[in-house]
């Protein structure tokens, strides 16, 4: 067994007790095993970082990771809300002329976006602001905000590529203007 080994058992054996210990006072028994380990792995893969005393260090680890797991669930909860509240608003009533497919189709593609392409799209899309004022919203300079729109958008036209069918519709359709000089 290696020396960086050797330090990595004798850290577990004799500090995961009390991480867990650290752990169950803020979370249910399997997921404070889960931080337990997520603390352990951040040790191993930091091993040259982890102090003489390393207990301090390791509840750190620890609150971060516990931290972390809050902030993913709030955004999930969010997430879900967010979700509802987009198909609260989008009901046949407030969107007569969408039919029930189409609308359930567009929440889910919205859904598939992140949250940042989303809003960037509902900001400039559903509430009507300039890309400027969306920014500000946003709280990112103009040129990030065009990146995400831009982003947003091509993500959205992909994902709606992927769920539809095979176009067979042989309707003409006028050529888009190329932007060229007088005919």
């Amino acid at each position: 067994m290696s020396e960086d080994e050797q330090r990595f058992v004798a850290l577990w054996t004799e500090y995961a007790p009390r991480v867990m210990a650290y752990a169950l006072r803020h979370l249910d028994s399997d997921t404070a095993q889960d931080v337990v380990s997520e603390t352990f792995l951040v040790a191993w893969r930091r091993l040259a970082s982890v102090p003489d005393d390393p207990l301090p260090w390791l509840i750190v680890v620890a609150r971060n990771t516990i931290g972390n797991l809050r902030r993913s669930g709030h955004r999930q909860v969010r997430l879900a809300t967010e979700l509802e509240r987009l198909r609260q608003v989008a009901e046949p009533a407030a969107a007569a002329d969408v039919l029930a497919t189409e609308r359930a189709a567009v929440l889910a593609r919205l859904a598939a976006l992140t949250p940042r392409e989303r809003e960037a799209l509902l900001l400039v899309a559903w509430d009507g602001l300039t890309p400027r004022q969306a920014a500000t919203v946003a709280g990112c300079s103009l040129p990030a905000f065009h990146v995400r729109l831009y982003r947003a958008r091509r993500r959205l036209q992909a994902v709606g590529e992927a769920d539809a069918p095979p176009h067979t519709d042989t309707t003409p359709r006028p050529l888009p203007f190329s932007g060229g000089g007088t005919a």
